[in-house]
C-alpha cells in the first residue's frame, strides 16, 4: 500500500475537502454512524431486498443491489421497489449502489443507465463500470448524469416569517440589498423623502428552497412513515456518482495492472461524476487524489475463532479481514454480503463486521 495523505485523513476532515457532493455526504454518514460497511444485499426477491435493507440499514453507509437477479422487482417510478429501497436509505442514513458493472458501448451504457423499466439513475445514488470497452463508456454514462440533472424536477418551496427590526437592521437595509438573490426581507417602512428616518412597523423576510420533487418526503406514492431522514444530517445530493471497477476480488481475474493505471486516468479526467473505485487497495498516489475506495470479499473467521483460517467459497471468490482490507490495502469501505445474510442474526453479525471495519480505520489513522 503506497503511502498517501488520504490514509491518515479522518473520514470527517475527508468530508471537508471532497469535491464530490456524493463523497462530501458518504464521508458525513461515515463520521456520524461510525460505520465504514456495505452490505451487498444478493437476495433472490425483492421482499428480501427491502427486509435486509430496513433491518441492517442503521449498521451501514452504502447498500449494494443487484435489481436484474431481484425477483419480484417493482418497477413503478413512484411506489415501487427502487423508490421504496430510496425511502429506506433515507430513514436510516446509507446510499443505494446498483452494482450493474455497465460494460458496452457508450450509447448503449447511456441507455442501460436512464431507460429501460429499471431507470437505475432514478433510484440508485452510486452505479460503477467495468472499463473493458475503454474511456469512453465512463464519458458517456457522466455525460447522461449530467443532462439527468438538468431535467430533474424540483419543487420551490417559500417560507415567509414576519418580526419587528432593530434600529441597527433599519440602518443596514442598504448593506442587505446585496443579500442571497433567494432570500429577500422587505420593511414595512423606509426613509421619509425629508431623509430622516420612518418607523418600521416589521421586516417580512422570504426565503426560497429548492428540493427534489420526487423525494420521499415529498412522493405521495410512499407510506408516511417513509419520509423520516435519518436525524443528524441533511437529504442526499442530487448528484449521482460512479465507482470504477479497477480491481476485483476473484482469483483469476485479467485485471492488470495496465487496466487498474487506465482506471486511475479516467477517473481524474471526470473527477465531477466518479467517486472513486472498487479495488482490493488504495489507488491513490498523487497529491490530489481524494477518491473514495470500496472493497469485496471481506470476511471475518467465526466468533471465537480470532485467528480462523479464511476459505474461499469454491466459486472462484477469495475473502480477506476488515483489518486487511482497512487498515493494511488502505480501502475505506469493506463490502460484506453472504457473511451477513446468511448468520443466525443478520443484524447482530452487521453490528461485528461494522465493529471490526471502524477499528480497523481508527488504528490506521494512528
Amino acid at each position: 500500500m503506497a503511502s498517501h495523505p488520504t490514509l491518515k485523513a479522518t473520514f470527517a476532515s475527508r468530508a471537508a475537502t471532497a469535491t464530490h457532493p456524493l463523497n462530501a455526504y458518504l464521508f458525513k454518514l461515515m463520521d456520524l454512524k461510525a460505520s465504514n460497511l456495505c452490505l451487498s444485499a444478493d437476495v433472490a426477491t425483492a421482499h428480501e431486498l427491502l427486509y435486509f435493507a430496513d433491518r441492517i440499514g442503521p449498521a451501514i453507509v452504502v447498500l449494494k443491489t443487484h435489481h436484474d437477479m431481484v425477483s419480484g422487482w417493482d418497477f413503478h417510478p413512484q411506489h415501487g421497489t427502487g423508490a421504496k429501497l430510496a425511502a429506506l436509505a433515507r430513514r436510516h442514513g446509507f446510499l443505494i449502489f446498483e452494482d450493474r458493472k455497465f460494460g458496452d458501448i457508450g450509447n448503449t451504457v447511456e441507455l442501460q443507465y436512464t431507460s429501460g423499466s429499471a431507470r437505475i439513475i432514478e433510484w440508485a445514488h452510486i452505479v460503477n463500470v467495468n472499463m473493458v470497452p475503454g474511456k469512453a463508456s465512463v464519458t458517456s454514462l457522466a455525460n447522461a448524469a449530467s443532462r439527468w440533472l438538468e431535467r430533474y424536477p424540483c419543487e420551490v418551496h417559500t417560507s415567509v416569517t414576519v418580526g419587528t427590526p432593530t434600529t441597527d437592521q433599519f440602518d443596514q437595509e442598504e448593506e442587505e440589498q446585496d443579500a442571497a438573490p433567494d432570500t429577500q426581507e422587505t420593511p414595512a417602512a423606509s426613509r421619509r423623502e425629508d431623509g430622516r428616518k420612518g418607523s418600521i412597523v416589521s421586516v417580512t423576510t422570504v426565503t426560497q428552497k429548492y428540493e427534489s420533487a420526487l423525494s420521499p418526503r415529498m412522493n405521495k406514492g410512499i407510506s408516511e412513515g417513509d419520509e423520516m431522514l435519518f436525524a443528524g444530517i441533511e437529504e442526499a445530493p442530487l448528484e449521482r456518482g460512479l465507482l470504477i471497477l479497477a480491481q476485483m476480488s476473484s482469483q483469476g481475474n485479467f485485471m492488470n495492472k495496465e487496466y487498474t493505471q487506465a482506471c486511475v486516468e479516467a477517473a481524474r479526467e471526470h473527477k465531477g461524476f466518479v467517486m472513486g473505485f472498487v479495488s482490493q487497495e488504495c489507488l491513490n498516489t498523487q497529491d490530489d487524489d481524494i477518491f473514495v475506495h470500496m472493497t469485496p470479499g471481506c470476511q471475518l473467521p467465526p466468533e471465537g475463532e480470532a485467528n480462523g483460517a479464511l476459505k474461499g467459497d469454491g466459486k472462484g471468490q477469495q475473502y480477506n479481514t476488515p483489518a486487511d482490507i482497512i487498515g493494511v490495502a488502505g480501502s475505506d469501505i469493506a463490502i460484506v454480503g453472504r457473511g451477513i445474510l446468511k448468520a443466525s442474526d443478520p443484524y447482530e453479525e452487521a453490528e461485528r463486521y461494522r465493529s471490526a471495519a471502524w477499528k480497523a480505520y481508527t488504528e490506521r489513522l494512528r
